[in-house]
């Protein structure tokens, strides 16, 4: 199934904010417009996360607390070279053999973008020898002629740089075609949750909102979750998918729904929360798949806050994460949306201090 105009357009609009972590704040002024637009509270912590507040009418309510991060993978230049090129440091975690030849944007202190690329050389100048590139080798290329030509146009140590993606939908209209769906795929379906439950009673208090920083270290998710002290987490991600190569048996398929992710390298599922997902997928009747990662969300960092957090990861896959040319499925979306809202409208306080005391 397609996504609508409105999905669309909210995908557009955020997947094209550039904000590597540390620089967030764009994306932040748009949650922001918008949260205000549906009336909600808002709170932020001293980081710069920015988080939504539904309140409820019990007076003894639980809290939940549904985040996707802000950042996306980029650089930061520490480096110009007398004849104009940039050298950067990697924020976030890359595969270089996807770098070489992309388009990029700089961001200048005055807010302009300038437009250029990583270099790479042809094949017949590659030695044969020659070893693979590491990160700080490469060479970014703004049209600059000189050091002081790069500095009077706005480049400054520090200035964030991110790999131009254009958001497209593909051929058959499901498929779509971007940069940074890890993670703004979390903050489209916030919104939407905030929109389908604005008028809609709950019987605890629903935070919702984007976190800072997830791409090195989690430490927004750490901030903010010690501001809410939630009872009950629940982390939007997006994954590595791995079914390219034909395997019939891969975890990770796009269209096959949302990842029941029982294992990561940071966390191992609350069994409750997981069984509470699962029956809500039913329940809606949507697609979902089981599924180990070898990385980890902003989760790693709320189940550890005081005294521990019950924590569900809430994801979808995408092909070619942390690249500027990330695939997903509208359907992947779609389930995420319909089963998550199904869980939220299923949870209760009563519920919520069951879970909670069944490790007690």
């Amino acid at each position: 199934m397609e996504l609508n105009k409105h999905q669309l357009q909210l995908f557009d609009e955020l997947t094209q904010i550039n904000a590597i972590a540390g620089n967030e704040n764009d994306v932040a002024k748009y949650l922001k417009k918008h949260y205000t637009q549906l009336g909600y509270p808002i709170v932020f912590d001293n980081l710069g996360s920015i988080i939504a507040v539904k309140k409820s009418k019990n007076p003894n309510a639980k809290r939940v607390f549904v985040v996707g991060h802000m950042d996306e993978v980029g650089f930061m230049v520490n480096y110009i070279d007398r004849d104009g090129f940039i050298k950067v440091s990697p924020i976030g975690g890359f595969n270089v053999d996807t770098l070489l030849s992309s388009r990029v944007i700089l961001k200048t202190k005055s807010g302009k973008n300038l437009k250029g690329t990583i270099m790479s050389l042809p094949p017949h100048l590659v030695k044969n020898n020659a070893s693979k590139v590491e990160i700080n080798e490469l060479f970014f290329d703004f049209g600059f002629t000189s050091m002081q030509e790069a500095i009077d146009a706005g480049v400054y140590y520090g200035a964030m740089v991110v790999m131009e993606g254009k958001f497209e939908q593909l051929e058959n209209k499901e498929r779509l075609l971007t940069k940074a769906v890890d993670d703004r795929y979390g903050l489209v379906l916030g919104l939407e949750i905030l929109e389908e439950l604005k008028d809609v009673e709950l019987d605890y208090d629903l935070y919702v909102g984007g976190s800072v920083q997830e791409e090195v270290g989690s430490r927004g998710a750490m901030t903010s979750s010690y501001l809410i002290n939630p009872d009950i987490a629940i982390v939007l991600d997006c994954s590595p998918a791995r079914d390219m190569g034909g395997s019939s048996d891969a975890q990770g398929k796009l269209g096959e729904g949302v990842l029941i992710r029982f294992l990561d390298r940071s966390m191992i599922a609350f069994q409750e929360l997981i069984d509470l997902q699962i029956k809500a997928c039913e329940e809606a009747k949507i697609k979902y798949q089981y599924y180990e990662s070898p990385g980890s969300t902003d989760a790693s960092n709320i189940h550890k806050t005081k005294e521990g957090v019950l924590t569900l990861t809430h994801c979808i896959c995408a092909r070619g994460i942390h690249t500027c040319s990330t695939i997903f499925d509208s359907n992947d979306y779609l389930a995420a949306k319909n089963s998550l809202i199904t869980l939220l409208k299923n949870l209760n306080s009563n519920k919520i201090e069951q879970i909670k005391g069944v490790r007690k």
